[in-house]
């Protein structure tokens, strides 16, 4: 068994990759890809509400860096000054506590029944075995005085061929009615994950 060394993916191009490392400058960052986004929704025919779209992207890589994923991503259509979804890619490194990750550990470790039994299933991705983890959770509101929410999840937990570690891919969204478009483009992009040892 080898260790990962490098882990690559594809996305469409209205997921922007969020800046997850402790050195990237998250103001300008988020500065420069709300006039990106901006101009690329002005060309689609939208007016997209800089300031807000600014605020969104500094909350959503500033979250996304307190859980140190390998690689975060955001989902902005065009015409949206808000993510509709966020995608996060981690490896899960076995250790003295768990000396081998199994799938049946992945689902065990990752889902909980907060709303309801997650739905568990086993697939099999081009780089390995996985487990495809569907479930709902109850989301911290954006200000205090609001109502909790609900967040859906979901987790592919992959045990690539040959590897020890476990890639991790985990798709989130709050709002309503978009669980189906959420699944077929995680399936989609779950596909096009790779591994180098």
């Amino acid at each position: 068994m080898s260790d990962i060394r490098e882990c690559g993916i594809v996305v469409p191009t209205d997921w922007v990759g969020l800046p997850v490392e402790p050195s990237d400058d998250v103001r300008s960052w988020s500065k420069a890809t709300a006039a990106e986004l901006r101009r690329r929704g002005e060309a689609a025919g939208y007016d997209i509400d800089r300031a807000a779209l600014r605020k969104d992207l500094r909350s959503r890589a500033e979250d996304s860096r307190s859980r140190e994923p390998f690689y975060a991503f955001a989902l902005y259509p065009d015409g949206f000054d808000a993510a509709l979804a966020i995608l996060e890619v981690d490896l899960i490194h076995p250790d003295e506590t768990v000396p081998e990750i199994t799938l049946d550990w992945l689902a065990e470790t990752f889902s909980a029944d907060d709303y309801g039994p997650p739905r568990i299933s086993r697939t099999r991705l081009p780089i390995g075995p996985a487990v495809r983890i569907r479930q709902n959770f109850a989301a911290t509101p954006r200000a205090r005085r609001s109502p909790g929410i609900l967040m859906e999840t979901l987790t592919y937990g992959v045990l690539p061929d040959g590897a020890e570690a476990a890639v991790m891919l985990l798709v989130s969204w709050t709002v309503p009615g978009l669980s189906e478009e959420m699944e077929e483009a995680a399936a989609g992009i779950a596909e096009t994950l790779t591994v180098s040892f």
